[in-house]
């Protein structure tokens, strides 16, 4: 995996900035791939299941960045010195970044650790932390070490003296899935514990040319694995993104959340304004229910209650799904709204969910769909989002 630096020096030479282009890995889902083997709708029962069981924890679990089954794209890190490598789910909807460490129970098993023993530079905290997500949670304690963005074989951008988790335990989810850990990308408010991010760490310690990072995923292909885009922090994309068309203030700088007034497919429209997130980790977009099933009806696809999933003729096509932001429309092309899960019958998924945000936090999550089809620009120094024409061949 590649991974490209470049050094800036800053004026009088006081001290120095960085843009680091973050390659990304991709791979399914865990929710296409059980939807391919037909094991989705039972999942879902579960996770409804484990609700029924414990309202109290689970009733107000978040749906749109709390699940693990639902991320798509890894990036590589080390931590301590010398450096220690973990493959991470790289997630602008959360804000703490956590690895399996030695003391992890069997949920851990097969994973790398992160051994504090073995690093120079790793300085204890001990403060528990616990994060609770859709099918369990996953716990442990707090340390302080070096993060560097990126593989040790290839540049980087360390980030000393960065908190973060030492899991004693991990989600159900995760435990069978290629990434060791996650690393969120949005706000300390956010976080758990308002530990600092990595991110807004390396900004507070002005390693940064600039306190932006933009993402540019590739539409989805159907190896496992392979490159899967690109984050560059510290600046604009100008290499696989257009130019912004627009930035639109930050409603919360919690998420990277703002407002959309009208959702529009095919015949159905609806204008209303709504909080809405941009979010790497999940991939598809979510909204109110009520709005979800009506833009299924105007493409023809049919539920399925078992799985809580909209099936339609992969060669399905009545144009862009578009969203007005601000004064701009942004249009989806059906590439990236019409998802091919491999069930080999012509068969395709319309990538959206309904989910309830029982009525606090945002309606809808703009997801890989979205993000695919423009290079989200995250601003986090003005507090803004921009959005740029992804240069990818449709």
């Amino acid at each position: 995996m590649r991974t490209t630096f470049i050094a800036l020096v800053a004026l009088l030479g006081l001290c120095s900035a960085a843009v680091l282009q973050h390659q990304l890995i991709y791979r399914e889902s865990q929710k296409i791939q059980m939807m391919r083997r037909g094991e989705w709708g039972a999942y879902v029962q579960h996770k409804a299941a484990l609700r029924d069981a414990d309202p109290a924890v689970y009733a107000n679990v978040p749906q749109n960045v709390n699940d693990f089954g639902d991320f798509e794209y890894l990036g590589n890190i080390t931590i301590g010195t010398p450096s220690q490598p973990f493959l991470v789910v790289l997630d602008t909807g959360s804000a703490n970044l956590w690895v399996p460490g030695p003391t992890c129970d069997g949920s851990c098993s097969g994973k790398r650790v992160f051994d504090s023993s073995k690093s120079t530079t790793f300085q204890a905290n001990g403060k528990p932390w616990t994060i609770q997500y859709g099918s369990g949670n996953a716990k442990g304690f707090l340390g302080e070490d070096t993060v560097a963005f990126g593989a040790a074989t290839e540049k980087q951008l360390p980030v000393p003296s960065t908190t973060f988790g030492i899991a004693t335990h991990i989600s159900s989810d995760f435990k069978n899935d290629a990434a060791e850990g996650i690393l969120g990308l949005a706000f300390t408010s956010l976080a758990v514990d308002h530990v600092v991010p990595p991110l807004i760490n390396a900004i507070n310690q002005g390693l940064l040319d600039q306190p932006i990072f933009t993402v540019w995923l590739e539409h989805k292909g159907a190896a496992n694995n392979v490159g899967g885009g690109v984050f560059t922090y510290g600046a604009l994309d100008t290499t696989n993104c257009g130019p912004v068309i627009a930035y639109q203030p930050l409603s919360s700088a919690t998420y990277y959340q703002f407002v959309a007034s009208k959702f529009t497919l095919g015949t159905y429209t609806i204008a209303k304004n709504y909080q809405v997130i941009s979010d790497t980790g999940t991939s598809f977009l979510g909204g109110p229910k009520a709005v979800i099933a009506n833009m299924a009806q105007a493409l023809g696809a049919t539920y399925h209650s078992d799985d809580d999933s909209y099936y339609l003729p992969c060669s399905t096509n009545i144009g862009t799904l578009d969203i007005l932001i601000g004064s701009n429309t942004y249009s989806i092309q059906p590439i990236n709204y019409i998802i091919d899960v491999g069930m080999g019958d012509g068969t395709c998924v319309f990538a959206a969910f309904a989910f309830n945000n029982f009525g606090f936090g945002p309606a809808w999550i703009l997801g890989d769909p979205f993000i695919r089809q423009y290079c989200n620009v995250h601003d986090l120094g003005q507090q803004r989002m921009g959005f740029a024409p992804s240069l990818q061949a449709k």
